[in-house]
């Protein structure tokens, strides 16, 4: 029995540049990000659409069948390939099987090549039909006609005369240039190009309108490639010119293949799991260092996800090496105390509307010396040096007061919010509403100000009496004994003494999460249990409790809705690490407590990797059953946590 995802589940191949491929099990483009060729200009950004699909089709004896479908509008897929796709294996990479209707059966696969913009799109004849063998020699003509753009990854595409679809032949080599400063695409075939331009009008991209965005757009396709599948496989490659020599590509077509698919399955056997698989594909280049992709499609690096998605995608699975060159290149970036949230697409001016960005980086810091020592291994005192001084320079920023009112109060604790600005990862921001600012003292920062106090205090005693102050204050003020857990703000506003008591997933750091508990005993277990029964998933914590005022069980609607909803009930799988952490050590931590809970947490989840984006976690999914995936669906710090379970907390 066929093992086939669902039509609508999304494959991603990364190039670890940036740039990647992407598209559904279909074949149908839903997004405008599905692409074959998406190259970072600027690793990892400045993403551009440069090859954005084929149309193929076969013709045997005279019959001609798809292999691709469309969907156009209003609501019209064509041509029918859809129902030809037998089957689906995202593994090692994306390959389809076909079967046509007279018994041919064919295969396609996708490859890219990590490291270099490169993509290989593949197909062969399987089996000739058995029902009629046309006579000996007679072709198998496979038609591919590529769709071009040279788009910003975010903008859509339509029909314009600037558009300059000529091309340059030379043998194998097809080179395209639709806009002047675009990069330019070269093609190498072992088929037959014929230059033939055309438009391919009004393309729909079905989850771009349920987003409530513009969804329709006009491709341009340069001309054909055609292949005799009966004489052998069909290779087309796609590269960026510039990047020829990299890729290889100058060699024949054929040739270059085969050499890619096998340094590709010898680099992706070389990972232990599916899952650790997926986590190399949100490491990528940023100038001469390494950095974390916080999802795919549409984010690019973010400091926040960076810290938390390195515990498990660096950390638990030995990369410490990229560990190391990733949180050097963060610690040269602290200015007051703080880290930028994330680097614009376009631009050189960071963000740095995050409290806890620079709080997560001390975490991650420190659990990447105790891996390191774990590992039988000195962090090299040059290296020591600077992360300590990074944070160092951290808390001092922090108690000498930095930007957006953020500053140590006298109870030890750490305030932090200005009206219209979004500080905490519950960010979410409609023009000028914050939908839930979170302006004073927020339950998770706490947690992490305390733990960050506590790796400072190791080596400098200037901060152990403000983290035994501020941790008496943490147990006197946070407990709401109503609810059995945590308030999530206090002094709201800088109010003191006015509080926040919506029930939502920020007080599991206070046991869960994090190296240091904050809470012990009866109430740890107390808050774990209640959390557990209000906000728990097979997917993950709400962000909100049903019964809560301003809950919202759907993710769905325009811009305005989906940020309404996004912390407000939404299911958050990476909250799912902390929470399982805590569900443990509020146990014992022992071998039972561990056994029963990758039976009840991590089942799920590994269920999961085949339902959205494949091999991988999605960012979020709904507060209501059945709980439907959405958001981005290939994101690190789901990804991360995921691992950071498997491979730290329940071993």
């Amino acid at each position: 029995m066929s093992s086939r995802p669902p039509d609508d589940a999304e494959w991603l191949e990364a190039d670890g540049l940036g740039g990647f491929a992407s598209g559904t099990v279909s074949g149908i483009r839903t997004r405008r990000y599905h692409a074959l060729l998406l190259t970072a200009t600027t690793p990892p950004t400045g993403r551009v659409v440069l090859v954005n699909g084929c149309e193929e089709w076969v013709t045997i004896a005279g019959r001609r069948a798809a292999l691709s479908s469309e969907r156009y509008a209003p609501d019209v897929v064509h041509p029918d390939g859809l129902r030809r796709i037998a089957d689906f294996a995202p593994e090692p990479w994306p390959l389809w099987t076909y079967h046509l209707d007279d018994g041919t059966c064919i295969e396609r696969e996708v490859v890219v090549r990590h490291g270099t913009p490169l993509v290989l799109v593949a197909w062969r004849l399987v089996e000739r039909s058995p029902r009629r063998e046309p006579a000996a020699g007679s072709p198998v003509t496979l038609t591919v006609r590529p769709f071009l753009s040279g788009r910003d990854y975010h903008a859509l595409h339509h029909e314009n005369p600037s558009c300059d679809l000529r091309a340059t032949i030379a043998g194998e080599r097809v080179r395209w240039q639709p806009y002047a400063g675009v990069p330019a695409v070269v093609a190498v075939a072992n088929g037959t190009y014929t230059h033939a331009p055309d438009w391919y009008r009004r393309f729909l991209y079905a989850e771009e309108l349920a987003r409530g965005l513009d969804a329709v757009e006009d491709l341009a396709s340069p001309g054909e490639f055609s292949f005799d599948l009966a004489r052998g496989d069909a290779v087309l490659l796609f590269t960026v010119e510039g990047a020829e020599a990299a890729a290889d590509v100058g060699r024949q077509a054929f040739a270059r293949a085969c050499e890619l698919r096998a340094v590709e399955r010898r680099r992706r056997a070389a990972f232990r799991t599916r899952l650790e698989r997926s986590a190399d594909a949100y490491l990528v280049a940023r100038g001469d260092g390494t950095t974390i992709v916080a999802g795919y499609p549409w984010f690019t690096d973010w400091g926040r996800d960076t810290f938390i998605a390195l515990r498990g995608l660096c950390l638990a699975t030995g990369r410490l090496d990229d560990a190391r060159a990733i949180l050097l290149a963060w610690a040269g970036a602290v200015t007051d105390g703080m880290l930028p949230n994330r680097f614009p697409d376009h631009g050189d001016v960071p963000e740095l509307n995050a409290v806890d960005a620079a709080l997560w980086f001390v975490v991650a810091a420190d659990e990447y010396a105790r891996a390191r020592a774990a590992a039988g291994e000195l962090v090299p005192d040059a290296d020591e040096a600077r992360l300590r001084a990074a944070i160092d320079a951290i808390l001092a920023g922090h108690v000498a007061g930095t930007r957006y009112a953020i500053r140590v109060d006298g109870d030890g604790l750490l305030a932090a919010g200005e009206p219209g600005v979004q500080l905490t990862w519950m960010d979410a921001k409609v023009g000028e509403w914050v939908v839930t600012p979170r302006i004073g003292k927020p339950v998770e920062v706490q947690a992490l100000w305390l733990n960050a106090l506590h790796v400072g205090g190791r080596f400098s005693e200037r901060w152990r009496e403000l983290l035994l102050r501020g941790a008496a204050s943490f147990r006197d003020r946070f407990w709401n004994d109503a609810a059995g857990g945590l308030y999530d703000v206090v002094d709201c506003d800088h109010r003191p003494g006015v509080v926040d008591a919506a029930f939502r997933p920020n007080q599991i750091f206070a046991v869960g999460g994090l190296p240091m508990a904050l809470l012990e005993g009866e109430r740890a277990r107390r808050l774990v249990d209640n959390v557990g029964a209000r906000l728990w998933t097979p997917l993950g914590l709400r962000s909100l409790a049903p019964g809560e005022p301003g809950y919202c069980g759907h993710y769905a609607g325009g811009v305005r809705e989906r940020d309404a909803a996004y912390h407000q009930g939404t299911v958050w799988p990476w909250l799912l690490g902390a929470y399982v952490e805590a569900w443990v050590r509020v146990r014992g931590a022992t071998p039972e407590a561990k056994r029963t809970a990758r039976e009840r947490f991590l089942l799920p989840l590994w269920r999961h990797l085949d339902v959205a984006g494949l091999g991988h976690v999605s960012e979020i999914a709904d507060g209501d059953a059945p709980h439907t995936p959405r958001g981005c669906p290939f994101q690190a710090w789901s990804v991360g946590e995921a691992l950071r379970l498997d491979r730290v907390v329940l071993v």
